[in-house]
């Protein structure tokens, strides 16, 4: 297959664990090589996702890597042949290649889960809260940057509300819904949506009040994104250069800890609701 000028996160990640399962085995990439035929240049180069490899390779590596979970074996297969040319592919080049790659992974995921201290969650964000945050840069974006920011965010909502929504956690901390972004009219408008996506039966909306007991103190917003299987989760946390992908399995199971320690820290969803009920009738 020819070479890729850029790989997105997605072919990224299908190179990252073929190169995992053939470390496990104890291979080189020049054993790897000789299995298919080629050189180790062009196995480096599916490794880094920068050249795409068949079903048929990816199960021929697999089974001389010795791998016998089919299921991810199934996952990687469905990885490698994906043609899918989703709604945010009329982002490319108007938008950094990190907008594309984060809506290309929310649309195949199995759930997601979001922890947020400052910004209530971007899939949650109203038009006006959106064109808020990313009006507040330093450069400052021109209008019509901030307008497509806006509208992509916005199309990333089809993972909660499309007709395939995934389950949604969110567990938003108390700063972050009294933060106000924006006019007090948008602020209203914001909870509004908010408990409105509350009342979906896959959606669940926690919060961590300023006087919650229990809660040790505050961490990095994260996002989780289940795969197909546990093996191809990801987690994301912010960094000031953009978000980072996290894929290890010691660093997954870390965050899906953090996570849940976060979640028994926070009020019911029935309780959240009502919180952010009170919030909103002081506006």
């Amino acid at each position: 297959m020819p070479r890729r000028q850029q790989a997105t996160a997605r072919q990224e990640r299908l190179g990252i664990e073929l190169r995992k399962l053939r470390e496990a085995a104890g291979l080189k990439g020049r054993d790897a090589a000789a299995l298919l035929g080629t050189d180790s240049a062009q196995v480096s180069q599916i490794e880094a996702g920068v050249a795409g490899v068949s079903e048929a390779r990816v199960r021929q590596l697999a089974a001389h890597y010795s791998c016998t979970d089919k299921a991810l074996v199934e996952a990687l297969v469905a990885m490698a042949t994906d043609r899918t040319r989703g709604w945010w592919e009329t982002y490319r080049g108007l938008l950094p290649t990190s907008f594309l790659d984060l809506a290309e992974l929310e649309h195949h995921s199995a759930y997601r889960r979001d922890v947020e201290f400052l910004h209530i969650p971007g899939l949650f964000q109203t038009a006006d809260y959106a064109r808020a945050v990313f009006s507040f840069r330093v450069p400052e974006l021109p209008a019509d940057d901030i307008e497509l920011r806006v509208n992509h965010r916005m199309g990333r909502r089809t993972i909660i509300e499309g007709p395939d929504a995934v389950p949604y956690t969110a567990v938003i901390h108390e700063a972050a819904l009294r933060i106000r972004v924006g006019t007090r009219a948008a602020s209203r408008a914001q909870f509004s949506s908010i408990l409105e996506f509350a009342e979906a039966d896959h959606i669940t909306v926690r919060v961590i009040p300023f006087d919650m007991d229990g809660f040790a103190g505050a961490t990095n917003a994260m996002m989780y994104v289940g795969g197909a299987v546990p093996e191809l989760d990801t987690a994301l946390r912010d960094a000031p250069h953009g978000a980072g992908y996290i894929d290890t399995a010691p660093q997954l199971r870390a965050f899906r800890t953090l996570f849940h320690m976060v979640e028994n820290a926070s009020l019911e969803p029935a309780q959240s609701r009502d919180f952010i009920h009170r919030l909103a009738k002081e506006l």
